[in-house]
């Protein structure tokens, strides 16, 4: 059997298919100037892509909210021939536009994700000109991820000012109750549209909370954070405090989402 871990990685740009290592970029694109275009990250499992669909709707969202055409034709075209080329492992899907016209498709290894997550809350103001967009200027996200992980934690938990809590900075957040109801932020607080936030959702009951505070969260008896990557996965602590990790709700959430056996 081959090692898919020595596999090159491949990408794709404009069609373009070669290793990542020598795959190149103007340094005069403002996608890498000024964080300025779209993307998605997804999951591949045996080499098909789960809720590509779902994800280039999105895609498109995002580049028509920064005003960035694109072609997606395409783009799905250069994702299917990157595919093809790139076996049938599981791997992470990046998919990159660029304010200077590039279509990048990346092939990425898979992060490890398991159950035992310790989030601390970091001060976060939600740029509103940007809500609903997926777009690279993740700086802040970065940096809330890197205070998080000074003070001892693996991942930042996003706080407004007032105490309202939002999601972590590449994922969504979930807490489950003292009487077992799931919750999670509403769309309007300015959290992304997730894929698999919007999927967990159909499969288990959830509230949509329009304010909860940091305070509700650290009286949940369970938390979980949940993205196409990680699909679901449970926190173990909050700014210090221990939390039932994986408790039952966690993993009926967990048993909802995406695997090898039925990608789509």
């Amino acid at each position: 059997m081959v090692d898919a871990s020595h596999i090159p990685k491949l990408c794709s740009v404009d069609g373009r298919i070669g290793p990542v290592a020598e795959a190149t970029v103007s340094i005069t694109d403002d996608g890498f100037l000024r964080g300025d275009g779209a993307f998605e990250m997804l999951k591949i499992y045996g080499g098909r892509p789960f809720a590509l669909t779902d994800h280039l709707d999105r895609l498109d969202r995002s580049a028509s909210g920064i005003f960035l055409d694109y072609d997606r034709s395409a783009f799905e075209r250069e994702i299917e021939a990157l595919l093809d080329a790139s076996g049938h492992s599981d791997w992470a899907l990046r998919l990159v536009l660029s304010r200077g016209g590039r279509r990048i498709a990346i092939i990425e290894d898979l992060p490890a994700f398991e159950h035992g997550l310790k989030l601390s809350s970091v001060r976060y103001q939600s740029t509103i000109v940007l809500t609903q967009l997926k777009t690279l200027s993740y700086g802040g996200n970065m940096r809330a991820t890197r205070l998080a992980q000074r003070d001892g934690a693996d991942e930042a938990l996003l706080v407004e000012p007032d105490g309202s809590v939002l999601e972590a900075p590449t994922s969504t957040l979930f807490w489950v109750d003292a009487d077992g109801g799931l919750h999670t932020p509403e769309l309007e607080t300015g959290v992304l549209a997730s894929i698999t936030r919007e999927r967990i959702m159909r499969l288990v009951p959830v509230t949509e909370d329009k304010s909860s505070t940091i305070t509700e969260v650290l009286d949940a008896s369970e938390i979980f954070l949940a993205s196409s990557l990680r699909e679901v996965q449970g926190v173990s602590a909050l700014d210090g405090l221990g939390f039932q990790c994986p408790g039952p709700v966690t993993s009926r959430a967990s048993r909802c989402g995406p695997s090898p056996a039925r990608p789509s």
